[in-house]
C-alpha cells in the first residue's frame, strides 16, 4: 500500500492525466479484446503499460515521493453552468471503450497509485488544486499530460512531461507555444477560443495576434477596457495592433471573451477529495496486482512485471495478448543502447561483418543519404545489425565541410571500395536482407552502383519491415519505423533532427559529426531488425504469409524499378498550359468583380463569404465555428446549381488555380535535370485498403474527366521511336461486386459482355436498351457506382442535380432490382461490426474505425466497410499483375518499361514497332492476374491503347 508522507522542500509530487492517458492508448493501439468473453480491454492495456513505464521511470534520478492518478468523474462540470455550449458538440464516448473506464481505474489502484475524481470538476482542476498545494508547501510538481490546457500551471516549481515525446514542458516551451508566459496562457486563449472545446474567444483573433495583444495591454480586461473606451473607427486606429475589424469583434464579444476565460482557467481552488500526503509511493503489491492482470488475460505485462518486482505470481492461461496481433508492447532480449554500436573505417572490419553476415544469413540493413529523393540523393553511409546491439555504421561520403565537424573530411572508408564489398553480400541470394521502407534504399544502392562501380547494385532477397506491418494491422496506425519502435518496444529513437538540427540551421546528413552519426544510422538497422524478428512469425501464425510473399514483398522491387525509370512530360507543353490557365483566371477574376460589384481576393474564403451572404444575401449560407461564412466546394456548387453565376466563377477560378499550381508549374519543377524525366515517388503502403498512392509529385490525382485534367495529362508523352500504352481494368469493382456478392444479374451481364448500365437502367426504368436516353443510363452508372461506394440518397441527389427524394426512390429500386447487393452490404458492415475489420478476396484485412461507434463516425466506417473488400481486392488484383509483368514481357522479348500505376490503370512506355505485342502480353497479364489462387466468376476486361501521350492513350 502506499506510504504516507509529509511533503516539503524535498518532495515530488507526479501527477497524471489518467483521462488523456486512456484516450492516447484507446487511439493509439490496435483493438484488443479480452479472449475469455470479447471485452474489449485496448486502453487497460495500453494504460497498464505506459503506468508501469512511468512508475519505474520515477524510481530514479528524480524519484517521485507523491504519486497519483486524476480521471474526469463525469462530462458535464460547472463550466457546462457557465456555458451550456461548453464541450456540447462532443461526440460521446467511442461504445468500445465505455466498458474500460471503471477497469482503467482499477488497474491505477492495483498498481498501487491513488485514482482520483471529484463530481462537477474536470481532472485539470483537480490536478491544479493539488500543484498549487505541493507548492506551496516548497515541493516539486511533475504534471504527466501533454494537455495544452495544463500549461497555465507551469511555474519554476511546474513541469510538464509528455512521455510519448519524452520530452519536458517548462516555462520556455510554453512560451514558445502561445508567445506568453504561463500566467497570462489563459488571457491568450480567452481571446483566440477553443473550437475543440466550444469555447468561442473573439472572432478573427487567433493564437498569435492574442499573445501580440496581451504582451501589449497586460492582460485581458486592460484591452477590454481600452477597447470599449473608443469607438471603433476605420479611419483611426486607437493602437497599431487593433484594425478596424479587431477592434470592433472585441467590442462586440466582449462578454464572449470573459466568459471564454472563466471556461479556460481551471480552479486551483478545487477541493480537493483525498489528502496530498496520502499520495505516498511504494511498488505494487503484486498479491493484488497480478490478479488484476491475469482477470484481464494480460500475459506479456503480467510477466514484465513479475520479473522486474519478482515474487513468481502465476501467470493465466490462454490470454489475449499471446500470438494475437494485437500485442502493444514486445520484450525484448536486450534493452535498446545506442553506446554499443561501432563505427567502421577499416577494410578488415568491413570484411568481418560480411562474413558474419554469411554465416548469420539475415542483416538488418540501412542508408543514409544527402536528401530525400531516393532517385537524385547521394549515398552518405551504410548501417547493418545483425542483433540486438550488435549494430554498425559504415561512413562512405561525410564530407567534413560543415560547422559541425570543422574542415577536413572524416576517416572513412573509400566509396568504390566500401561498395564492392557491400555488393557481393547485397546480391547473394543466401543472405536475407531487412529493411524498413527497402524500396528506398534499393533505389540507393542501384544508384550508387552505377555511379561509383559502373554496374548497378540489386539488393536480393529483401524483407521489408514497414511492408510487414501493413499486411498484419492495416489502418490501425501508421507504419514509419518510429511509430512501430515505440508501438512495439518503448523505445522512441534518435530522430533526424536530433543530429541535424531543424530550419535554417538544419545540415545534410553529409556533414553530420561521424559519432553522432552512427549512434542514429544503426539505430535504425538494429531497430529494423528487431521489428522483423518480432513481426514476421506473426505472418504465418496470422495467416497472412500468402498475402506478404505473393504481393507485398515483390512489390519493393516492382515499385522501385518503376520509379528509376521515370515518365518523359513536355516542358514546353506545361508552360504553354500554365500561360493558358493563367489567362482564363485572369478572366474569371474580371468577371467575379462585376458580379460582386467590386474587387477583392478570390482566394480568401474569408472576403468571399461576406460577398456571396453578407452583401449579395445569397441564400443557404452557414456560418463555421469560427464565425466565418462556409466557402466549400459543396456550397458553390449548391448555388451554381441554382443558377448563380458569381460562384460558378469562382468554381471555375478554383479548378484552374488548383491544377496551375499543383500540376502545370510543379510538374516543370520535379522534371530531373539528369534524366528529363518526373520520377514520382510510390508509398507502398499508401492506403489501407493496399492501393498505392503518389507523392514528390502526386500522379495520380490528375483528373482524366475534364478538358483541362487532358490536357495535362496530354504533357506526359513517350520518347521518339516509342509509344505509351494504357492499360485499364473495366469496372472491376462492379466485377468484384458481381462475384463477391454472387449477384446473379451482375455476373449474367459481365459473362454476356452486356452493357452494365444500359443493363441497370433497363431494369430499374422499364425501358428498352436499344435506343436508350443516354441520361437515363447516366443515372444508372451513377448509382452502379455509387452504390459500391454506400453512397446515401443525398450524396446521390447532388451527383445528379435531382431532389433528395428521387434519388431515395432510385436507390430503393435499385435495390428491389438487385437484392443481392443489399445483402452483401449487410453481411459486410456484420462481418465487420462483429471483427473490427473487412477482407479482401486474397484475405488482406482492412481494419475499421468507429464501426461500433454513433453518428457520423459510424455512417462513414459502414460504407468503409462495404467499399473496401471490393476496392481492396482491385487493388490486390492489379498489384499482382504487377508483380508478373516484368518477367512476362521479359520472356516475351519485349523492351516495355512499366511507368505508372494509377488506381486501376499500368502506364508503359514501348517501342513503337512493339506496341501491338506489348498489349496483348499486358492485357493477357492483367486479365489472368487472380490466377491460381482465385477463380473469378466474372470475365475480367482491360481496355489497353497505344498513343504518342497519355492522354490520348485512352
Amino acid at each position: 500500500m502506499p506510504v504516507t508522507r509529509e511533503l516539503n522542500e524535498d518532495s515530488h509530487l507526479v501527477l497524471v492525466d489518467a483521462s488523456g492517458y486512456i484516450f492516447r492508448a484507446f487511439h493509439a493501439l490496435p483493438p484488443l479484446t479480452r479472449k475469455s468473453d470479447g471485452l474489449p480491454v485496448g486502453a487497460v492495456s495500453g494504460f497498464c503499460n505506459m503506468l508501469f513505464k512511468l512508475l519505474e521511470e520515477t524510481k530514479g534520478k528524480d524519484a517521485a515521493t507523491h504519486f497519483a492518478c486524476i480521471f474526469d468523474a463525469s462530462s458535464k462540470t460547472f463550466r457546462n453552468d457557465i456555458d451550456p455550449r461548453y464541450k456540447a458538440q462532443r461526440p460521446p464516448a467511442p461504445e468500445d471503450l465505455v466498458p474500460q473506464f471503471p477497469l482503467v481505474r482499477r488497474a491505477a489502484m492495483a498498481f498501487g497509485t491513488p485514482a482520483i475524481e471529484l463530481e462537477n470538476y474536470e481532472a485539470d482542476d483537480l490536478i491544479a488544486a493539488y500543484a498549487r498545494i505541493a507548492e506551496a508547501k516548497g515541493a516539486r510538481v511533475s504534471i504527466v499530460s501533454s494537455d495544452k490546457d495544463l500549461m497555465q500551471l507551469v511555474t519554476d516549481k511546474v513541469s510538464m512531461l509528455d512521455t510519448m515525446k519524452d520530452k519536458h514542458l517548462s516555462y520556455d516551451e510554453v512560451q514558445a507555444k502561445f508567445g506568453v508566459m504561463p500566467d497570462r496562457v489563459t488571457h491568450v486563449q480567452a481571446l483566440a477560443g477553443d473550437s475543440v472545446d466550444n469555447v468561442p474567444g473573439v472572432p478573427g483573433i487567433g493564437l498569435k495576434t492574442a499573445a501580440q495583444l496581451i504582451n501589449e495591454f497586460g492582460d485581458l480586461e486592460s484591452l477590454l477596457a481600452f477597447s470599449n473606451e473608443h469607438t471603433p473607427d476605420k479611419k483611426n486606429k486607437p493602437h497599431d495592433l487593433l484594425t478596424f475589424k479587431r477592434h470592433e469583434n472585441l467590442v462586440e464579444f466582449t462578454d464572449d471573451a470573459r466568459i471564454s476565460y472563466k471556461l479556460v482557467t481551471l480552479d486551483v481552488d478545487t477541493p480537493v477529495p483525498v489528502a496530498i500526503e496520502e499520495f505516498g509511493t511504494s511498488d505494487p503489491d503484486l498479491e493484488e496486482l497480478v490478479p488484476f492482470l491475469n482477470e484481464m488475460e494480460f500475459r506479456t505485462i503480467t510477466r514484465r512485471v513479475t520479473d522486474k518486482l519478482g515474487g513468481g505470481a502465476e501467470l493465466s492461461q490462454g490470454g489475449s495478448e499471446e500470438g494475437a496481433a494485437t500485442m502493444p508492447v514486445a520484450q525484448q532480449a536486450a534493452a535498446i543502447d545506442a553506446s554499443l554500436y561501432t563505427t567502421v573505417i577499416k577494410q578488415d572490419d568491413l570484411i568481418e561483418w560480411m562474413e558474419r553476415a554469411k554465416a548469420v544469413g539475415v542483416i538488418g540493413v540501412d542508408t543514409e543519404t544527402d536528401g530525400l529523393d531516393a532517385i537524385g540523393a547521394n549515398l552518405v553511409g551504410v548501417s547493418l545489425a545483425l542483433g540486438p546491439n550488435d549494430a554498425c555504421y559504415i561512413p562512405l561520403g561525410h564530407t567534413g565541410d560543415g560547422d559541425l565537424l570543422g574542415d577536413g573530411a572524416p576517416e572513412q572508408l573509400d566509396m568504390k571500395l566500401a561498395l564492392s564489398i557491400l555488393k557481393e553480400m547485397l546480391e547473394d541470394p543466401s543472405i536475407l536482407k531487412v529493411g524498413q521502407n527497402f524500396k528506398y534504399d534499393v533505389n540507393v544502392f542501384h544508384k550508387a552502383g552505377e555511379q561509383y562501380l559502373d554496374t548497378p547494385i540489386n539488393p536480393y532477397p529483401v524483407d521489408d519491415t514497414m511492408l510487414i506491418s501493413a499486411t498484419l494491422e492495416a489502418g490501425q496506425h501508421n507504419h514509419g519505423m518510429d511509430v512501430l519502435s515505440e508501438l512495439h518496444f518503448d523505445h522512441k529513437p534518435i530522430t533526424f533532427k536530433d543530429v541535424a538540427g531543424t530550419g535554417k540551421k538544419q545540415i545534410t546528413f553529409d556533414k553530420v559529426p561521424v559519432p553522432e552519426a552512427t549512434k542514429y544510422a544503426a539505430e535504425d538497422a538494429d531497430v529494423t531488425l528487431r521489428l522483423w524478428q518480432l513481426l514476421k512469425p506473426r505472418l504465418s501464425a496470422e495467416g497472412m504469409m500468402t498475402l506478404y510473399e505473393t504481393i507485398e514483398r515483390p512489390m519493393v522491387d516492382v515499385v522501385a524499378q518503376m520509379e528509376r525509370e521515370g515518365v518523359f512530360v513536355e516542358r514546353e507543353t506545361l508552360s504553354r498550359l500554365s500561360g493558358d490557365f493563367a489567362q482564363r483566371m485572369a478572366q474569371y477574376e474580371d468577371e467575379s468583380y462585376k458580379l460582386a460589384g467590386r474587387e477583392f481576393n478570390l482566394g480568401s474564403p474569408k472576403q468571399l463569404g461576406e460577398i456571396l451572404f453578407g452583401e449579395m444575401e445569397l441564400p443557404g449560407g452557414k456560418k463555421t465555428k469560427t464565425g466565418a461564412w462556409s466557402t466549400g466546394a459543396d456550397t458553390l456548387e449548391d448555388l451554381a446549381a441554382e443558377g448563380h453565376e458569381l460562384p460558378k466563377a469562382i468554381l471555375g477560378w478554383r479548378s484552374l488555380s488548383k491544377l496551375k499550381s499543383t500540376y502545370t508549374d510543379a510538374l516543370n519543377e520535379n522534371i530531373d535535370s539528369v534524366t528529363g524525366r518526373v520520377h514520382t515517388s510510390f508509398n507502398l503502403v499508401g492506403a489501407q485498403t493496399g492501393r498505392l498512392s503518389s507523392s514528390d509529385p502526386n500522379l495520380q490525382n490528375i483528373p482524366i474527366r475534364t478538358e483541362e485534367g487532358r490536357k495535362i495529362r496530354g504533357a506526359f508523352v513517350a520518347e521518339e521511336g516509342n509509344v505509351l500504352i494504357a492499360a485499364d481494368y473495366s469496372q472491376i469493382e462492379l466485377r468484384l461486386l458481381a462475384h463477391i456478392g454472387n449477384i446473379d444479374a451482375l455476373k449474367d451481364a459481365f459473362i454476356n459482355e452486356i452493357d452494365i448500365h444500359a443493363m441497370t437502367a433497363s431494369e430499374m426504368f422499364g425501358v428498352p436498351v436499344d435506343g436508350m436516353d443516354p441520361m437515363i443510363r447516366r443515372k444508372a452508372k451513377a448509382i452502379n457506382f455509387g452504390i459500391i461506394y454506400g453512397i446515401s440518397a443525398f450524396g446521390l441527389a447532388r451527383q445528379l442535380s435531382i431532389p433528395r427524394g428521387e434519388a431515395s426512390d432510385y436507390i430503393k429500386a435499385y435495390n428491389a432490382k438487385f437484392p443481392g447487393i443489399l445483402k452483401y452490404m449487410d453481411e459486410a458492415k456484420a462481418f465487420a461490426k462483429e471483427k473490427g475489420y473487412v477482407e479482401t478476396a486474397f484475405g488482406r484485412r482492412i481494419w475499421v474505425k468507429g464501426i461500433n461507434g454513433k453518428g457520423p463516425e459510424r455512417s462513414f466506417a459502414e460504407r468503409q466497410a462495404i467499399n473496401a473488400p471490393l476496392q481492396g481486392s482491385a487493388a490486390d488484383i492489379i498489384k499482382r499483375a504487377m508483380v508478373k509483368m516484368p518477367s512476362a514481357l521479359e520472356k516475351s522479348g519485349l523492351k516495355a518499361k512499366m511507368l505508372l500505376q494509377v488506381h486501376d490503370e499500368l502506364i508503359f512506355e514501348a517501342p513503337k514497332s512493339e506496341a501491338e505485342k506489348t498489349i496483348s502480353v499486358v492485357k493477357k497479364v492483367m486479365e489472368t492476374a487472380t490466377f491460381p489462387v482465385m477463380d473469378l466468376s466474372v470475365p475480367l476486361v482491360v481496355e489497353a491503347e497505344a498513343a504518342c501521350s497519355w492522354a490520348e492513350a485512352h
